[in-house]
């Protein structure tokens, strides 16, 4: 049987965002991925869904694996064929054990590829606005560990060798040896006035960090309560940061979002929390499946070209409207003349992908202010109209529509349905740890969400969240059902629900009512 390989690649700190290009398409293309406990369970999403995940982490105090038997998976995981994607913490060769990893991998005949991922001081240091050299005050970096080996609590590294040298000094793994560290390096011949940090959770939204002389940083992070995993800054370097830096100056830092869209759709309205600093919860309690009746899809198509307009209440119904259109004709043109309407702006920027003006969007995203806005423009009566849609039945749109006498065919394309939180990651953090908000982008959610509340119900200590509702549609959903409003965007969109909750938290922040 011929070979597969092994890619030992470097994950980076923590934010996805960092992962590389090259690292992110091998991915794409494992059989196997072997992953360590510092490693984003987001990473794992490029993964085809019938990619083996082994985890292998290692702890302070457990160890998922003992490394003899992780280099036995990758070997055999190889050797069978498979291509095999060893994806760890920081980069490979930095404190990684992956010469350990492609030693073995070289006595097995296994070929082997390294793709470089950014390491966690360089990491730790930008996110925190630590410059690791400055003209003025060091032009040398040193990479040092505190704990050489996790089989071995034993040091052999010679702090005061290096207390000698200078420079920045970048200490990994180093916080269950903190004291020690200081008072070699002080003993070594650094002033206890040097400047000293540590980071803890660099680059993600729980990211922390202490500042104070190289005397006084244990006691400092002890009184903070830091842990591992952190990396120890030590040099007159330090001192050039202006505060706890940008990464953890931004509006939504330190907050936890619940995004519940679907998992197709989270990543929009994810990554724009993310950008504000917010560490984001997927809890998708919906799932959209792509599906429409053969006959119904037959009697449209038959009759596409005579339709006036061709209305979309939802970005799911546009791709599924599409996939079905692009199996039956090969030219867009086939659609005729009829004009196109969007429920919103989203939906609309969705048709436009597909190279096609939008005609009308109303001013707010709901059915009731499509139909208004079609009204104000001209007479329905006898117009025939097209409405794509999902599968919860008849809507505003087409009632409406139909008191105005317009000719009505509704196509549904797409089943909303709800998911199972039982056994969800998502959902399990939630019960554990809860949340600051919680977004409702449509009445499915809120109606799924409540279904299963027993399943939801938070433990005690957690966090409870603050509800956000996209729009007054989702909103009458939610108080229909008992539940809070407590922040509802001004726009009825992704950027309209940051903006309120980038509002609400500056305002609560400040003191402000």
């Amino acid at each position: 049987m011929k070979k597969g390989i092994v890619y030992l690649v470097g994950a980076g700190p923590g934010d996805p965002g960092l992962l590389s290009r090259r690292a992110d398409d091998l991915l794409a293309a494992a059989d196997v991925v072997v992953y360590d406990y510092l490693v984003s369970e987001s990473l794992l999403n490029s993964c085809r869904e019938d990619c083996e995940r082994i985890y292998v982490g290692k702890q302070p105090g457990f160890h998922a694996k003992p490394q003899e038997e992780i280099e036995d998976i990758l070997s055999a995981r190889a050797g069978a064929g498979n291509t095999v994607v060893r994806l760890k913490g920081g980069d490979p060769f930095v404190f990684g054990r992956g010469g350990e990893e492609i030693r073995r991998l070289t006595e097995d005949g296994i070929p082997f590829e390294v793709v470089p991922g950014v390491t966690a001081a360089l990491a730790a240091a930008a996110y925190a606005g630590i410059p690791l050299t400055h003209r003025e005050c060091s032009s040398t970096v040193t990479f040092l560990t505190g704990h050489e080996d996790p089989e071995k609590s034993r040091m052999r590294v010679n702090f005061r060798d290096f207390g000698r040298i200078g420079g920045t000094l970048c200490i990994y793994m180093g916080m269950g040896h903190l004291r020690f560290i200081t008072d070699e390096l002080m003993a070594g011949g650094l002033a206890p006035e040097t400047p000293a940090a540590v980071v803890q959770w660099a680059t993600l939204p729980k990211q922390r960090s202490v500042s104070a002389t190289l005397g006084q940083i244990a006691e400092a992070v002890e009184g903070a309560g830091m842990g591992a995993p952190a990396i120890i800054f030590v040099g007159d370097t330090v001192a050039e940061s202006r505060g706890p830096g940008w990464f953890q100056d931004r509006p939504l830092f330190g907050r936890r979002i619940v995004v519940t869209r679907n998992p197709s759709q989270a990543r929009a309205l994810t990554e724009r929390l993310e950008a504000r600093g917010a560490e984001v919860l997927e809890m998708p309690l919906v799932q959209v499946q792509h599906s429409a009746d053969s006959e119904i899809v037959d009697d449209v198509f038959a009759e596409i070209g005579s339709y006036e307009w061709l209305i979309f209440s939802s970005v799911n119904g546009v791709k599924g409207f599409f996939d079905l259109f692009f199996r039956k004709f090969e030219d867009i043109r086939s659609l005729g003349f009829l004009r196109i309407a969007a429920v919103g702006s989203a939906t609309a920027t969705a048709v436009e992908e597909h190279r096609l003006k939008v005609d009308l969007v109303p001013v707010n995203a709901d059915g009731e202010s499509l139909v208004e806005a079609l009204l104000n423009q001209q007479t329905m009566d006898n117009s025939k109209v097209l409405v794509v849609t999902g599968n919860l039945g008849r809507g505003i749109i087409e009632e409406r529509l139909e008191e105005a006498q317009a000719i009505v065919d509704v196509m549904p394309v797409y089943r909303t349905e709800r998911t199972d939180l039982g056994t969800h990651p998502s959902a399990s953090v939630f019960r554990r740890s809860g949340a600051d908000a919680i977004t409702f982008t449509s009445p499915s959610a809120v109606r799924s969400f409540v279904a299963q509340a027993g399943s939801l119900q938070p433990e005690s200590g957690a966090r409870t969240p603050i509800t956000c509702s996209i729009g007054p549609v989702t909103s009458a959903a939610m108080r229909e059902a008992g539940m809070p409003v407590d922040v509802e965007a001004s726009q009825q969109s992704l950027d309209g629900i940051v903006k309120a909750l980038v509002n609400t938290f500056t305002n609560e922040s400040t003191g402000r009512s």
